[in-house]
């Protein structure tokens, strides 16, 4: 009888040539790759897929600091009584003796401006060996920095913060809502002139509520349906597109002597009561609404043993909505 021979078990080989090995999140930090001879490496750097659009849409007020901790702005009131009428003009005669004046109230909106840091950091190995390769990783943090702080203060100017408590351009408690007259822009059915009508509707109420002062010039879109209007003609026989129509039949142009600027946001989509879409219409002037920040500053390269480690830092402010009654809502488009 032959003996019966079992499989020995398999043992893990270890390497004796004492050489490191590095993980795949190691060699990735430093951009290295196996590249094959006939392969040939795209050296752009690909980003994600963002896109900010707050300076488009708001003026920045530069007059604040690093050292600043609070913005602040006053709105004042005026009061003065007529002369023989207390609500008429303030008449008087030759020999007057009691003559009215005026009276006058300051009040004071204040906002945190809130710092915001972040760091950046790399070992000098790391460094070398990503410059070598074409690919320097201090340049790469860096571009993401930036596309974290744009997106952050995109966010803060729009719709503020829900951490923080506060407000941004297109949700601000203080802005009066309304509904669509006619809305659903999109479903096929509503003509250019009942979009004209909504659109009007919203340009003449702020128009209004700001005692016919002024008429907003700017326009905030949900992409779906700006994207409507860019592509459907005011009619078959139509050779503009009802974009082109509400800039030129629109009350501003005929008040404020220029076509309404109509531009997308994607912060607009659901952000309405009951998760409407929402179109925004204001005035964009640094005296009626803007945003106070304090520009990106940095620490001197601080190094760490083998790191190199430098901090990014600014002040991000609330949106000032100085002018309340020059901003209107209108939702369910």
């Amino acid at each position: 009888m032959k003996e019966l021979i079992l499989p020995r078990s398999v043992k893990r080989a270890y390497t004796r040539d004492g050489l490191m090995t590095f993980d795949a999140a190691t060699i990735d930090s430093s951009g290295s790759f196996l590249i094959g001879e006939l392969e040939r490496l795209d050296q752009t750097l690909h980003m994600p897929l963002a896109a900010v659009t707050w300076g488009r849409d708001i003026q920045l007020r530069e007059d604040v600091s690093i050292a600043d901790e609070v913005s602040s702005f006053t709105n004042s009131s005026f009061a003065a009584a007529g002369g023989p009428s207390p609500s008429g003009k303030s008449w008087i005669g030759k020999d007057a003796n009691a003559i009215t004046g005026i009276q006058l109230d300051i009040g004071k909106t204040a906002n945190p401006l809130t710092l915001w840091g972040m760091q950046l950091g790399w070992t000098i190995p790391e460094l070398e060996s990503a410059q070598k390769l074409g690919r320097p990783v201090d340049q790469q943090k860096f571009e993401g920095m930036q596309l974290k702080y744009n997106m952050d203060i995109d966010e803060q100017v729009y719709i503020g913060d829900t951490t923080l408590g506060f407000s941004g351009l297109v949700n601000n408690a203080g802005v009066s809502v309304t509904n669509a007259v006619t809305g659903n822009w999109n479903n096929g059915t509503t003509t250019p002139a009942q979009i004209l009508a909504d659109v009007n509707t919203l340009l003449e109420a702020v128009w209004q509520s700001s005692g016919f002062a002024r008429c907003p010039d700017k326009l905030l879109l949900p992409p779906i349906q700006f994207s409507y209007l860019v592509s459907t003609l005011i009619s078959s026989a139509g050779n503009i597109s009802i974009l082109e129509f509400l800039k030129n039949n629109s009350i501003c142009n005929s008040i404020n002597g220029r076509p309404l600027d109509i531009q997308p946001l994607k912060w607009l989509a659901n952000r309405g009561a009951s998760n409407k879409n929402r179109m925004v219409a204001y005035t964009n002037d640094r005296n009626l609404v803007r945003f106070p920040l304090v520009p990106l500053q940095r620490t001197p390269l601080e190094y760490r043993g083998i790191h190199q480690l430098t901090t990014y830092f600014g002040r991000l402010g609330v949106v000032e909505v100085v002018y309340g009654e020059t901003l209107g809502y209108v939702d369910g488009i």
